[in-house]
């Protein structure tokens, strides 16, 4: 990363902790409290009956407090990232991030405690005297040898779930990618030999937990900065003199000679080409050092093509990523009230882990990483982040050893309705977001963004750049551009079209007569065309229709039908598509929803609502969303007014044309969203399940419904999203917010995808 880039990186990162609200984290009530009678019983006095409760048995503070699903995030500062001893209050952004992890990973709840205390004997004090507020304590960034202490000693002196992750976190995920890796090799753990470089909290605890998974200890060569650990090294630590080697050998290079596998939890670019090729057939190699590797990934592959490797950043093939460890660690111990963590339940989850990814991968995890597919082999042994079996089969295994082992204070009976719960915490945050967001930058493409003069306009072009999403074109008059870019300090090198500039002449004669071939018996002559294409409302769409975007993202300022008209005369509608539609994707605290059609179709008949009907289906698809579509009315299957009507003649239509589709109606909304409402209706295509795509009767409906959810601010809205036209392009909401920009953008890009894979084909 050069020298601009990382200023750009330490302005966006300060920006967005400093934003309102502060920091990443904050404390929302869980109990109503709107009335006095709340007040009374969450405070005085009510409160004073749980608290009773809880003095008579400690217990049922699980019971009537949030202890239950509360994880703290302690550290004094000491060791943090790459960053070292940088204190207390500085490890707190850190902390806040990790409990973050924690909460939209697993749903569970997070305080995070900075200790400004060094000594260790004081350190363990402070955390055992605030250890009851807790369900659990993850400790975070505490240098060794003193973690190894503090860890040790409050796994004995308390009795809730304990874990350093910096430690543990990490030899879990290596060992379940240890395993795959050894598989895919064709070696057995107890014969390889194993090279350890870096002798620290991390590779101490992954090395004993190799061991404990059949590893020889005297197959490990573990090296520090001095060197092979051997009998010949003096002054070691306890940890240290736990693995001096018998051997003579002294340096890494040596040790790599015929090694089987190599461990880098050290520092970048130490294994050179040289060391690699030295060891044995199909080296399996974990440069864990991040932001860089012991070896470059590339570096290794040209060096061997048999190598198996792993490393820490997202960028590359096999992510050994402690996000796939910890949130659903404690998450199983939590959720039986365990005691401890111990060697058995971490086993368990290693386990679990290594399991995921020999399994068929979901298609919305394919889709998140763009790949064409995903399955077990030398380009995939570790599960990717995204993937949300890691929720339920890590956690259940985690929840299942710690009972079979004894330290389950709650036993989980049945296992059925713990796993309903645990897919129930799945959808309480905006993953789809994120993996839209991830997918997109596996394939970024051009986006031309309207409007550009405009600050949200601009800061999201610089967030969608920046970020890898997509790679924008600022549309509009160059000075004005030029202008806001300097009196916002938005400091990022874009590609700028001005429909009007010299440089865009020829572009303009080019636009011109393809704008007149195309709508010269539809009112537009020579001189309208000339006019025209100097105007950005056509200047973008003729962009889109020449390929000199991949797509188009206009309407900032410009009410949605002024800005359609030029998009509709220039773009053409999809193979089989009669009228164009729109949805709004709505990201609930449960799950997106999908509404149709909220700003195009006016009075749409029975007809058109089937082809809003299958263009929302496909949309959906596009997302790896299984769509479940409602056909709304005011009444549930009676068919008395003229609306209702149309709505029950579109799902016959439907039920016999498309009888793959999952959709039912007329239905009211409440109704299809409650199971127990769908439950009422047997006959129903919908089943008991509820739906998650809603098709208005008319524009009015759809619009108000999607408005009213927007202004109230309970869920971010995506869109409006256009379909049915065959190029992406999509039309913001006057006034849209930096947010709405990214993300709609976002979905044009993964349209951009779709579109070209389908021309491919």
């Amino acid at each position: 990363m050069n020298q601009r880039d990382q200023e750009r990186l330490k302005k966006a990162a300060l920006d967005y902790h400093k934003a309102e609200p502060r920091g990443k984290i904050e404390v929302i009530p869980s109990k109503p409290h709107a009335t006095q009678r709340d007040l009374s019983l969450a405070y005085s006095p009510g409160v004073a009956e749980p608290c009773m409760e809880i003095h008579r048995n400690v217990s049922h503070a699980y019971d009537y407090t949030g202890k239950g699903n509360l994880v703290a995030v302690i550290s004094n500062g000491t060791a943090v990232l790459g960053l070292g001893d940088i204190g207390a209050e500085a490890s707190k952004p850190v902390m806040e991030g990790k409990g973050l992890l924690f909460k939209i990973f697993a749903d569970i709840n997070v305080f995070d405690i900075e200790i400004n205390e060094k000594d260790p004997d004081k350190f363990i004090e402070v955390v055992k005297a605030i250890a009851p507020t807790f369900g659990g304590i993850n400790l975070e960034d505490i240098k060794a040898p003193e973690a190894f202490e503090i860890e040790r000693r409050l796994k004995e002196e308390l009795d809730i779930p304990l874990m350093h992750d910096d430690q543990h976190g990490t030899a879990i995920i290596s060992a379940a990618a240890l395993l795959n890796a050894l598989e895919i090799a064709e070696k057995k753990i107890e014969e390889v030999k194993v090279v350890v470089n870096g002798a620290g909290a991390a590779a101490i605890a992954c090395t004993k937990l190799y061991i404990n998974l059949g590893l020889k200890k005297e197959n490990v060569l573990m090296c520090d900065s001095k060197g092979v650990i051997n009998h010949k090294r003096e002054n070691l630590t306890a940890e240290k003199l736990d693995f001096v080697a018998k051997t003579d050998i002294e340096t890494l290079a040596e040790a790599l000679t015929g090694a089987d596998v190599f461990i880098g939890l050290s520092k970048g670019n130490i294994m050179t080409p040289e060391m690699l090729s030295s060891m044995s057939d199909n080296p399996i190699v974990f440069a864990l050092a991040n932001p860089t590797p012991e070896i470059d990934y590339q570096l290794a592959q040209q060096t061997r093509e048999d190598v198996i490797m792993a490393t820490g950043r997202s960028d590359f093939p096999n992510q050994v990523n402690n996000v796939l460890g910890f949130p659903y660690i404690f998450r199983g111990a939590l959720d039986v009230q365990a005691t401890a963590i111990n060697e058995d339940m971490k086993i368990a989850a290693v386990y679990a882990i290594a399991e995921i990814a020999k399994k068929t991968v979901p298609e919305m995890v394919v889709l998140a990483y763009n790949a064409k597919s995903l399955s077990f082999g030398r380009e995939y042994f570790i599960p990717k982040p995204f993937d949300n079996r890691l929720l339920t089969d890590v956690s259940l295994a985690v929840a299942k050893a710690a009972i079979t082992s004894g330290v389950a204070a709650r036993p989980i009976e049945d296992f059925e309705a713990y796993e309903q719960s645990l897919i129930d915490r799945m959808n309480k945050d905006d993953k789809l977001l994120r993996m839209m967001q991830n997918r997109a930058k596996s394939n970024p493409k051009r986006v031309t963004l309207g409007n550009a003069e405009e600050y949200n306009v601009l800061k999201a072009a610089q967030i969608l750049a920046e970020e890898g999403i997509a790679k924008p074109i600022l549309l509009g008059e160059r000075k004005l551009i030029e202008e806001a870019k300097k009196k916002y300090g938005i400091d990022i090198e874009l590609p700028i079209v001005d429909p009007n500039s010299d440089d865009q002449k020829e572009k303009r004669r080019e636009y011109r007569e393809s704008l007149w071939n195309l709508r010269n018996r539809k009112g537009i002559n020579e001189y309208k065309a000339k006019r025209f294409v100097r105007s950005r409302d056509y200047f973008g769409p003729l962009m889109l229709r020449h390929g000199d975007t991949d797509a188009l993202i206009v309407g900032f300022s410009k009410n949605y039908s002024t800005v359609l008209k030029p998009v509709l005369e220039v773009i053409e509608k999809d193979q089989g598509v009669s009228k164009v539609s729109a949805m709004m994707m709505i990201l609930t605290n449960k799950q997106p929803y999908f509404f149709a059609d909220t700003s195009i179709i006016q009075e749409p008949t029975s007809e058109d609502l089937v082809g809003i009907a299958r263009m929302l289906d496909y949309s959906v698809r596009s997302l790896a969303i299984e769509p479940r579509i409602a056909m709304l009315s005011f009444e549930n299957f009676s068919g008395y007014s003229e609306t209702s009507k149309k709505v029950a003649k579109a799902v016959q239509i439907l039920h016999e044309k498309y009888p793959k589709m999952v959709v039912d109606g007329e239905i009211q909304p409440d109704f299809a969203m409650n199971k127990d409402h769908l439950s009422d209706y047997p006959f129903s295509k919908l089943g008991d399940k509820p739906a998650n795509c809603f098709v208005f009767p008319n524009l009015e409906s759809a619009n108000l419904s999607y408005k009213i959810i927007r202004g109230m601010k309970v869920s971010q809205t995506i869109g409006p999203i256009l379909m049915g036209l065959n190029k992406p392009v999509h039309i913001l909401q006057m006034r849209s917010s930096v947010e709405e920009i990214v993300n709609l953008a976002t979905i044009a890009v993964l349209d951009a995808q779709v579109k070209e894979k389908r021309e491919k084909k």
